[in-house]
């Protein structure tokens, strides 16, 4: 597990989901989880320096450096949604450029569903590393698989790493879509009805199909 999750740290960086040591990921075991440490590069961690928590937030001994400063939001995700396993957040640039603007990603392209939702919402603004982000974020989330940050970038959750950062890679794409859209005139939205149709056919749709 402290492999595959330092290679989804390396391989956001490589998407350019991430550059340097933003953003952050983790994966859920048995009883505790692991996450990514805070403040070292992302292409350098190594699986001896991913950290090791409880569900209560204690920090086992045995660490060799201190968790990301977000990892209650990991935790609280995590208590909250029995389905969930692994967590990604981004700071990728046209995501993270609609968290500024506080944009929530209307359903203008049936690709959205891949956030499990109709819509992909953006949460309240809070400091960094706070309870109050953390309950903004599962505000936002629901039960959803993605949700923007305010002022900050975006949170992709799944069943594996490999489906939170398929997540996150699609959403930085319908951002991308949706700023350039915006730039033409007035988008045409899909309608709740076939948004309805769109979640229903991505239940058993290849890598996006219901785990």
């Amino acid at each position: 597990m402290r492999k595959s999750l330092c290679d989804a740290v390396i391989k956001l960086n490589d998407l350019g989901l991430n550059h340097g040591a933003t953003g952050n990921c983790s994966i859920r075991g048995q009883e505790n989880f692991l996450i990514s440490p805070s403040g070292l590069n992302n292409n350098s961690i190594k699986p001896d320096r991913i950290v090791e928590m409880s569900m209560s937030g204690v920090i086992f001994e045995s660490n060799k450096e201190q968790p990301s400063t977000e990892w209650r939001f990991h935790r609280d995700i995590y208590e909250q949604r029995d389905d969930i396993q692994a967590i990604v957040h981004t700071h990728s640039v046209y995501a993270s450029s609609l968290s500024v603007l506080k944009e929530t990603i209307p359903q203008f392209h049936y690709m959205i569903a891949v956030s499990g939702g109709k819509e992909i919402p953006c949460a309240e603004y809070a400091m960094f590393g706070t309870q109050k982000l953390s309950n903004n974020i599962i505000s936002a989330l629901g039960k959803k698989k993605a949700c923007l940050m305010a002022n900050h970038g975006l949170i992709a959750v799944g069943a594996s790493l490999d489906e939170a950062i398929n997540i996150a890679e699609e959403i930085e794409h319908l951002s991308q879509l949706y700023i350039n859209a915006k730039l033409f005139g007035e988008l045409n939205l899909l309608s709740d009805i076939e948004m309805d149709e769109v979640l229903d056919k991505f239940k058993s749709y290849g890598s996006w199909k219901k785990e």
